[in-house]
Order: C-alpha cells, then structure tokens, then sequence
C-alpha cells in the first residue's frame, strides 16, 4: 500500500509538499500540484484519515446511531442527513444498536476513538449520563439528555392530542392507545401524555397498551398484538398507535378477526414515512411527521456545533392525514 512518501518520491517533491498541498495549506503552484494529484491517483494512495484527523483537529465524518437502521423511519431518516452533511463536505457514519445497550455503548466508543467530529442520537437505549460524558458535539432526536445538548423532534404532544380527537370526532366512545415503552425518557412518550389528558378532558373510556419502542417487523408486530391487544381488541372502537407499522399490522390482524375497519374499529397511526405512503390499500390515517425536515435539523445544528455555531432546540409540528381506516 502506497504511503506518502512514494507520492513525494513519485512526484518529485517534498513530503512537506504533498502534505501541504493535502490539507490546501500555503501557496502550491499548478504544475505542481497537477504532479501530486497525478501520483496519488497512478498510486492509488489512501490518506491516513485518523492521522488527518489528529493534525487537523477535523475528520468531517458524523456519526448517527440508529435503534434500527430496517425500521423505514430511520432509514428514511439516515437519506435526509447523508444528504445534507454530503452538501456541507461532511460524511456519515451509521452505527446500529439494535436496541442493545452495550452495542450502543461500543459504537460510542469507537466514534470518539476514530475522532468523528460529531454525534446524531436517535437510539434510545443507552441511559444518558453516557452521553454527557462525551467529549464531542451531540444532538439527540426525541430525548432531552441534557440542557447543553440540542435535541430535534416534532410536536409529540399536538400529535398525540390530534390524533385522539380525531377519533372521539369520528364518534369512538372507548379508545385504545398503543405506545412505546412509557419507563423510557423519550419525547415520544408525550403521545401518551397527550391521548390521556384528552380522553379525561372529554370523558372517555381509554386504556393504554405498552409496546417496545421499534418493531420493524410484520411478525414481531403481529405477536405483539396478537398476545397483547387481542384480548381486549373488541372492548374498543378507536384506537391510536404509536407508529404506521403497528397500525398496518393492527389493520389486517382485526380484518382477519371479521373486525370491520373503520366502521367497528377506526385506527389512526404516527410518522407518514415511505412505508406509509407506498400503501395502496388501506391508506393509513395518520400523523405526519416532516421527516426530511427533521434529518436536515439534525445535521445542521450538529455542524453548527463543530464550526463553533450556537445551536438550539427544535421542534416540528405535525399534520393530520385521513386516510381509509378512520
């Protein structure tokens, strides 16, 4: 493997010189600089980018930790950062936890000893005093970690209070609401918050069902609620999940169960992402979050932080989509 000292000896210039015309450092004529781009190109070299790294105090590499990277909000998610950060010169580094604490832990580890120059968070499931003890920009998504650490998110609240009057205004009497894990600090958990505090505000029955935070599979869905919600699936006429991909699982579990949708069971799901927008029949009522909105913030106030730029909370808001199954 070529090493910069055979460009130099290729080029006929100094170490110095191809270092210096690497880093756009100092005044580097054209021809010579044609010389050194030609060497590096016949040698195929490959700059040490941990050693770049140390000298310049930047590796323009980003890491984003996902709790799912098959989830089709994160992966829709990862194509709106990858694209800004590729924008602003940088690039990105997409660690998957897969729900695992230690394998987050890991992967924080290794971003910090390969010197990235920033982190995304979107996993959930590292507590937080890990993060605060990180030596590096950090911006979270849909979790306070700590008030020096920017966080993204849209309405969570406005959402969850949207979707459960939607229902009592299709004329649900008795709600159900299928959430995330509620001990978990997540902002998501405002939906929760918000369905509660409206059915008590209106007077209806409800119950809240826990799910894990990210099921990206049809089968995990459909165990959930085949030994969770079946139960009690006939005790409701409205019900709010936390996500499309357990309402669309919802869905045909009680079509299969002669459960007729909406006009015995309405559903309503969260976050309108391709999955959600691919689907021809049935077409999802649901809550909309601006999901290229949401992955651009997120890089952006990540950079601002690297480049020295004060970078504040965000939150988006939402929207209603009327679909089919309501």
């Amino acid at each position: 493997m070529a090493n910069i000292k055979d460009v130099a000896k290729k080029a006929g210039v100094s170490v110095t010189t191809v270092s210096r015309t690497m880093n756009n450092r100092g005044y580097i004529s054209k021809d010579t600089r044609k010389k050194i781009e030609e060497a590096i190109k016949e040698l195929d070299y490959q700059p040490n980018q941990i050693a770049r790294a140390l000298f310049k105090k930047h590796s323009y590499v980003l890491g984003v930790i996902v709790p799912d990277l098959s989830h089709p909000f994160f992966a829709e998610l990862i194509n709106f950062i990858e694209a800004f950060a590729s924008d602003r010169n940088y690039k990105i580094l997409v660690c998957n936890s897969l729900q695992d604490a230690e394998k987050e832990k890991e992967y924080l580890d290794m971003l910090r000893q390969h010197r990235a120059d920033g982190l995304i968070m979107c996993s959930h499931s590292l507590n937080v005093d890990a993060y605060r003890k990180v030596q590096m920009p950090i911006v979270s998504f849909d979790r306070i970690i700590s008030s020096s650490i920017p966080y993204v998110a849209s309405d969570n609240y406005r959402g969850g209070v949207m979707a459960t009057k939607h229902l009592i205004n299709k004329n649900c009497h008795r709600l159900l609401h299928i959430s995330g894990p509620l001990t978990s600090d997540l902002l998501a958990n405002r939906r929760a918050d918000a369905f509660r505090e409206t059915c008590a505000k209106f007077g209806i029955d409800y119950k809240i069902i826990e799910g894990a935070y990210v099921k990206a599979t049809f089968e995990d869905n459909w165990n959930f609620i085949k030994n969770e919600v079946a139960p009690h699936l006939r005790e409701f006429d409205g019900v709010f999940c936390s996500n499309d991909i357990i309402a669309y699982t919802l869905y045909v579990f009680a079509s299969k169960a002669k459960i007729r949708i909406p006009e015995q069971l309405k559903i309503v799901g969260y976050d309108y992402h391709n999955f959600t927008r691919m689907l021809k029949y049935p077409i999802l009522t649901t809550i909309k979050q601006p999901i290229d909105q949401i992955g651009k913030k997120l890089c952006a106030l990540l950079i601002d932080q690297i480049e020295n730029v004060s970078a504040d909370n965000y939150v988006f808001d939402v929207q209603l989509i009327e679909g089919e199954t309501t």
